[in-house]
């Protein structure tokens, strides 16, 4: 008698001819759990003299593609640079927009008198610093003019530089908001020379982040990093997540952004976007733009594999720590915790760290507090369990009938799955959920298998108390 359990793709049972026929069935081989590579996505602005059109989304590998392919100094290679210097083997995509029709951030930087002694003049933009040498007797009008010819030697500045007798006029590369927020400073050494500076200024008007999104849907990239962190962008960014990471398209994302202001600005921000796949670092004053710590926090989270495995302590390699007086205290870093903020602290070496990895989401629908979805190792785990189970599923049964033994091998490969990533720990209590695991025929449609699948997820170990007892 024929076994029930032995069927055949490509020889059919209607053969006569006598013969000894063979096919090969690779529905059993892979047993392991799939890869989890973290493919990145960063959306930038360009700058007119890329070589890649806007909205084309293009793999980069170096600081050296990025400028070449967006433009030196435009937003979108200052953002690779920082993610690739904090993750240097990043599977990176990049999609550029074009600025808006807006306007770009200005400044100055204005020299006073004549030198009676030689020394330098610097200014720090950013995390960049230019530097020139005066000599004694140099009038201000000539270092001015001098320090405009130096900017123009360093061509991966945001800024660009024009000079009118004394004054230094810096105007951002790109239109926008971003521009605001860059951080400019000066100083000298040269006795009888004074130097100050402006802030930026007057940059309004930012591409609209949908417009690249919609262009990136069908890509299935698991990191997005965004530069900007307004309502209208981080809505969007929220809206894309959710449609991509749904049950039917099945592309797990998160979003990654970050603040460089105040805990309280930062707050406001979070609790607009409400999302368990969004997070959002917060680095007080930091000297590098707000889209080159998104940059950098988006790399390290691609970093690591592990979807359960916490970030704490994490570095951001390439970003400077920010000034003493505006780093978060122990209380601030608990209130951004509450609140849906990723908190950053200085380590050792002075090295910005991650506090710990938390999502925006910090109410649910009712506007009741919900931890669900606090730490961003919960939603990227679920999105890798599902991976896992789907992929199994579709190698084990890639045109199965549906009989009343069905619903078993199905639900017996799920534990196989869930046992592997037990194994990892990934998941934990197995066994005791395995009742739980549920395979049935759908009551309204005789084509269709519905699951239950318990997922036990394994959490970070963030916090150990002790008491001491003092025995004398």
């Amino acid at each position: 008698m024929a076994s029930p359990n032995i069927s055949f793709s490509n020889i059919p049972a209607s053969i006569r001819k006598p013969g000894r026929y063979f096919e090969f069935n690779t529905a059993l081989a892979v047993r392991t759990l799939p890869n989890n590579l973290q493919k990145t996505l960063i959306v930038g602005q360009r700058l007119s003299t890329g070589t890649v059109a806007a909205n084309t989304v293009v793999d980069v590998f170096s600081d050296a593609d990025a400028a070449t392919y967006f433009g030196r100094g435009s937003i979108a290679h200052l953002m690779v640079r920082a993610a690739l210097q904090a993750n240097p083997y990043l599977t990176l995509s990049v999609i550029a927009m074009d600025d808006a029709a807006g306007v770009a951030a200005t400044n100055t930087v204005t020299v006073t008198g004549t030198a009676t002694a030689s020394g330098v003049l610097t200014v720090n933009v950013g995390d960049q610093t230019v530097t020139i040498a005066i000599a004694a007797t140099d009038a201000q009008n000539a270092i001015a003019t001098a320090l405009k010819a130096q900017f123009d030697k360093q061509p991966d500045l945001p800024v660009t530089a024009s000079v009118a007798t004394n004054v230094v006029t810096m105007t951002a590369k790109n239109k926008g908001t971003l521009g605001n927020g860059l951080r400019v400073s000066s100083s000298t050494t040269a006795a009888g020379v004074t130097v100050a500076n402006t802030n930026p200024a007057s940059g309004a008007t930012d591409p609209t982040l949908a417009t690249a999104l919609a262009v990136v849907f069908a890509s299935g990239h698991h990191i997005v990093i965004v530069p900007w962190n307004d309502t209208t962008n981080l809505t969007a960014l929220r809206t894309h997540l959710d449609a991509v990471s749904g049950p039917l398209e099945q592309r797990g994302a998160i979003g990654v952004y970050a603040h460089v202001g105040t805990l309280a600005n930062a707050t406001t921000v979070a609790s607009g976007v409400n999302s368990g796949r969004i997070t959002g670092i917060l680095l007080p004053t930091a000297y590098e733009s707000v889209y080159e710590v998104a940059a950098a926090y988006g790399a390290v989270i691609a970093s690591e594999e592990d979807p359960a495995r916490p970030l704490n302590t994490l570095a951001l390699t390439g970003i400077l720590a920010n000034p003493l007086a505006n780093r978060l205290s122990r209380t601030e870093q608990e209130s951004a915790l509450y609140n849906g903020v990723t908190p950053s602290e200085i380590g050792p070496g002075d090295k910005v760290q991650i506090v710990r990895a938390v999502t925006t989401y910090t109410l649910d629908a009712n506007s009741v507090p919900d931890i669900s979805l606090l730490d961003l190792t919960t939603i990227r785990t679920l999105d890798y369990v599902r991976k896992a189970v789907r992929e199994r599923i579709t190698l084990r049964f890639p045109r199965e009938k549906l009989s009343s033994r069905t619903a078993d091998k199905v639900r017996s490969e799920i534990l196989d799955v869930l046992y592997k990533l037990e194994e990892l720990e990934i998941v934990e209590a197995v066994a005791d959920n395995a009742a739980g695991v549920l395979v049935e025929r759908d009551l309204q449609d005789p084509n269709r298998l519905d699951a239950k699948i318990p997922c036990d997820v394994v959490n970070g170990l963030h916090v150990f108390a002790g008491r001491i007892d003092l025995l004398l």
